[in-house]
């Protein structure tokens, strides 16, 4: 027994604070690895990342739609998609009236339910991401943690809402915005889509700074909440990602 007044060295040491998710935030950029060692301690709480998310989705609506119009969106997409062409020209033009009307709706209805679509896509590669880094790499992730990683990690995609608000206000021609690709941040931006083989324009598109930066930090946070080695993380984040671009780019090949 201890006499009294006396404490161990374990009850002196104080109880590690976990980070406020203002601090999450700015180490996201700053400090990572601090941001997924406190997700590992069990702060996991991801809701400041998806207000801020949503708040910036919505500023790019807002933009697009005082600047360039949905209907000046979508009639962009059709124009720069021959294949698109084609099938509007096949049809009646009551047809591609309508046609148009739910391509419209749709686009809207993409951005303001933004969030709760969010929210599926992470749940979904969250869930990818589990079985990879566990089964595979033989970490110890929960599906918690690694929900929590994906809302910080994304954090840098922010950037492209951002910029391509900026862009739009800065006074981009109506008839050149596209909504697949506004941010300034990819090798696909600087191509002209109609002029350029839709699958090599895809693979110019995914070799983004943005999202390579978003992948490293995802990388860094499954490896660090998994217990297992940065290389395996990276590997896992990368993998799944070179995946869905080789997918994409070989369907654009196939479809022409």
């Amino acid at each position: 027994m201890s006499e009294p007044g006396v404490q161990t060295a374990a009850d002196a040491a104080p109880e590690r604070a976990g980070l406020t998710q203002w601090q999450r935030v700015a180490y996201t950029f700053t400090a990572p690895s601090k941001v997924f060692e406190d997700i590992k301690r069990g702060n996991g709480s991801w809701w400041l990342p998806l207000i801020i998310g949503t708040l910036l989705t919505y500023m790019l609506f807002g933009a697009i739609v005082q600047k360039i119009s949905i209907d000046q969106a979508v009639d962009n997409q059709i124009r720069m998609n021959p294949k698109a062409q084609e099938r509007m020209a096949d049809q009646t033009p009551e047809q591609r009236a309508t046609g148009t009307k739910i391509a419209v709706a749709i686009t809207q209805g993409v951005f303001l339910a933004g969030p709760v679509v969010g929210l599926l896509f992470v749940v979904i590669l969250a869930a990818g991401l589990l079985g990879t880094i566990n089964f595979v790499f033989g970490g110890r992730a929960k599906f918690s943690d690694l929900f929590a990683v994906f809302y910080y990690a994304w954090f840098p995609m922010l950037i492209k809402p951002v910029l391509g608000t900026i862009v739009i206000y800065a006074g981009m021609a109506p008839e050149s915005f596209n909504i697949n690709n506004y941010s300034p941040t990819n090798l696909g931006a600087f191509l002209d889509p109609m002029e350029t083989n839709r699958a090599l324009y895809l693979l110019a598109s995914s070799i983004d700074a943005v999202t390579i930066w978003t992948l490293v930090l995802l990388g860094m946070g499954t490896a660090i909440v998994a217990g297992v080695k940065r290389s395996s993380g990276y590997i896992a984040a990368f993998g799944w990602w070179g995946i869905f671009v080789l997918i994409s780019v070989g369907w654009a090949a196939i479809m022409g």
